[in-house]
């Protein structure tokens, strides 16, 4: 290579390893969106709505509300906290993890018996002393795990209530989520769940046989906050475009009353 080429081919080089960073610093910027697992299908809904709109990048995780919390307290990149009950986001904001100026209230819920699609049972009485035990005979009822899943812990707190806990602990099939208690009724592996009616009514492979009073639990409500120190542009559009209409009305279609 003579004195030419070597000089066309050192600029060449340059200039590439200059676009790189110049490529970086092109891309959009973006909000990652720590969320209850059972708002999965309607946020992705309306993230697809937010880029849609040119108005930047949702990146989400989706889990129970419990391990979403520790991993925020463990560090964890989070812009925005959804969470499926309030003591979680009181968790986080006792630990001065949210900017508590910015919490709201922003869905409801309820709580639903189901069982799988094929099954005989087609409607349940809930009330004070129903033999849930007997229900289930030698199958399980699943649920999130009541030791720290919101779903779970509504559940739990409804089958005190009731009087039925203590008869169906023994019979518990317990999941990491919400969602996870509703795939093993879709699977068949579980004879009973209790979900929220929003999880139901997404799949065709389980049936509602029965509504739990809103009086039996406490009231299912899914708090909102933005991170302490972690908001960033989009993050704080995204947690704005969540009260906007066209947000209201996926939370609407899937089923969860709108708060704010």
């Amino acid at each position: 290579m003579n004195k030419r080429q070597s000089f066309w081919a050192t600029i060449v080089v340059t200039l590439l390893f200059c676009a790189v960073p110049l490529a970086q610093a092109a891309e959009p910027d973006s909000a990652t969106v720590f969320a209850a697992a059972s708002t999965t299908n309607a946020m992705n809904d309306i993230s697809k709505i937010f880029a849609d709109k040119g108005l930047g990048k949702v990146v989400f995780s989706f889990a129970s509300s419990s391990t979403l919390a520790k991993q925020i307290e463990n560090g964890a990149p989070a812009n925005v906290f959804i969470s499926a009950d309030e003591p979680w986001m009181n968790y986080l904001q006792e630990r001065k993890l949210i900017e508590p100026a910015s919490r709201f209230d922003l869905l409801a819920n309820k709580l639903v018996l189901i069982a799988p699609a094929d099954s005989s049972v087609n409607k349940v009485e809930i009330a004070p002393k129903f033999d849930i035990a007997q229900l289930l005979g030698n199958g399980k009822l699943s649920v999130g795990d009541p030791d720290h899943v919101p779903a779970g812990k509504y559940a739990k707190a409804a089958l005190q209530k009731l009087g039925a806990w203590t008869e169906v602990e023994s019979k518990l099939a317990r999941a990491a989520d919400v969602r996870g208690a509703l795939a093993l009724v879709e699977r068949g592996e579980a004879a009973f769940g209790i979900v929220y009616s929003t999880d139901a009514a997404i799949t065709s492979k389980v049936k509602v046989v029965g509504v739990f009073p809103e009086d039996t639990h406490p009231k299912i409500v899914y708090p909102t906050a933005l991170i302490a120190g972690k908001s960033s542009v989009v993050a704080k559009k995204f947690f704005e475009f969540l009260k906007s209409p066209e947000s209201k009305a996926v939370f609407q279609k899937y089923g969860f009353t709108t708060l704010k």
